[in-house]
């Protein structure tokens, strides 16, 4: 039987929520030390070639995947609601297969081609070989990403979490030594180990999944996974236009602001998302698969994108609230004083971030009832809202426009995403959504008016502002019997 606590449909985003992000800090946790020896160990100079290989690598890994990790745990979780394990096995067979079948094919094109990517890299051909064990690393992730498709479409969170913490942990320490013994020469070597200790990782979980005896030829595999690449490969595009539209920025402010500019858009970006960033993760983790399960029925749909709006704001308010009371401290803490000047950005990317927690659950929506234009389509809108609002936000505001741009882009996001859901798919916010929704914004905008019109008396308005909202939350997600029922547990 199910308890209150459960029947409320905050109940599995906190949960889920809670469990990916103590993975999340754990393996947080282990990349700050990872980064913290090498840089000891191999210096400025090999720290720099990591972050190339490690960008290299994922660029790679976004187009030989076809995003077939995130179709397949779609399909996967359909077949998982209906109870149909058999066409559950057969899919992932097709998963499976095709994941082999591209990261072979990624191993043979980067074969092909190393001495070419070697020169648009680093302007020589020297590093073709590295490139090619580089490679591997690709079928290894791919690989992987099929073996999380099953577990994620099973709806198997604490799975997934367990990974996301052990695969780190033992990749660390079977890689560091081989970066102290082999020092730059083993940085690829350290990239395909940590690929390969995921890997095993995922393995050792998918075995726990029972999945039925089914036998289906590699023709059959292919047909029936040409839906699941036509989806990925949607979703493939938007991930690539969303990764080249930050690029793009990155290069609009330090050629409009400079590339001290471009450090602290980089460090107020990272503290307006770290925390929220666990909420969106576990989006994609747990609400993913529960939202594509039920994508035939809108008035199912529609609930549970609610359900997340609202989890997902009361559980952002009181962490973006204190980012924005204490941000400026902090930021000279961790950073330097040099850095302060990034709260000019961080207000504003503050309110954007907020529209985030509105904005994603609507995006899935797309996902998850494979609507793969019209994601390409609005991820396509934003970016190009994104580059237009950056450059003229530079020209009027300055630093400050940076911020500007990052909001009103998620604004006129918002504005556009919105219309198409409730005109296709009869969504509309409910009417505590949308009183939570105004409410959080309101509060937003008087901490920031605050800042603005009577700063000597910011933290005398904010730290209440910020202990009444963290209240409220707290009592709305019934977090005390929440944390009750783990202690039953322990």
């Amino acid at each position: 039987m199910m308890s209150p606590l459960e029947d409320n449909g905050n109940f599995q985003t906190v949960k889920s929520t809670f469990i990916m992000g103590s993975s999340s800090i754990i393996n947080i946790g282990l990349g700050i030390i990872r980064h913290k020896i090498i840089a000891l160990l191999i210096g400025t100079a090999g720290i720099g070639l990591l972050g190339i290989y490690q960008s290299l690598s994922s660029l790679l890994l976004n187009i030989f995947g076809l995003g077939i990790n995130e179709s397949g745990a779609r399909q996967i979780a359909i077949f998982h609601g209906s109870k149909d394990k058999y066409s559950l096995a057969r899919v992932y067979i097709s998963i499976k297969r095709i994941a082999l079948i591209t990261g072979l094919f990624g191993i043979i094109f980067i074969s092909i081609f190393s001495k070419e990517l070697s020169l648009l890299t680093f302007k020589n051909s020297k590093h073709a070989l590295e490139i090619i064990l580089l490679s591997f690393s690709i079928l290894l992730n791919n690989i992987f990403g099929a073996q999380t498709a099953l577990i994620q479409g099973s709806r198997k969170i604490n799975y997934l979490a367990k990974i996301n913490a052990l695969g780190p942990f033992w990749g660390t320490l079977f890689s560091l030594p081989l970066i102290y013994f082999f020092r730059m020469k083993a940085v690829v070597s350290y990239l395909i180990v940590m690929s390969a200790t995921n890997l095993i990782s995922s393995w050792y979980y998918k075995r726990k999944i029972e999945l039925s005896e089914v036998r289906i030829n590699w023709a059959n595999s292919i047909n029936q996974g040409i839906p699941l690449i036509k989806l990925g490969s949607a979703l493939m595009i938007g991930t690539n236009i969303s990764f080249g539209i930050s690029y793009l920025v990155r290069l609009l402010i330090i050629k409009g602001l400079g590339l001290d500019a471009a450090g602290i858009f980089q460090a107020s970006s990272i503290f307006s998302s770290i925390y929220v960033g666990i909420i969106l993760k576990s989006m994609a983790t747990d609400f993913y698969p529960r939202l594509s399960a039920i994508s035939e029925n809108h008035n199912e749909s529609n609930k549970l994108v609610n359900q997340q709006i609202e989890a997902g704001l009361l559980l952002g308010a009181p962490g973006i609230l204190l980012t924005l009371a204490f941000a400026p401290i902090l930021m000279v803490i961790l950073y330097s004083k040099d850095f302060i000047v990034g709260f000019n950005i961080l207000r504003w990317q503050i309110l954007g971030v907020m529209l985030q927690v509105i904005t994603w659950p609507l995006g899935y929506i797309f996902r998850a009832k494979a609507a793969g234009q019209l994601f390409v389509i609005t991820e396509l809108f934003y970016g190009i809202c994104y580059l237009s609002t950056t450059w003229i936000g530079m020209k009027l505001f300055g630093l400050s426009g940076i911020g500007i741009a990052f909001f009103a882009s998620n604004l006129l996001y918002l504005g556009l995403v919105y219309p198409i859901v409730h005109t296709k798919y009869d969504f509309s916010f409910d009417h505590n959504t949308l009183r939570k929704g105004i409410m959080f914004f309101s509060v937003a905008i008087i901490s920031l008016l605050t800042l603005k019109l009577i700063p000597s008396h910011f933290f005398i308005v904010n730290i209440p502002l910020l202990l009444a909202i963290s209240f409220y939350s707290y009592k709305k997600l019934n977090l005390s019997a929440w944390f009750k029922r783990i202690r039953q547990k322990n």
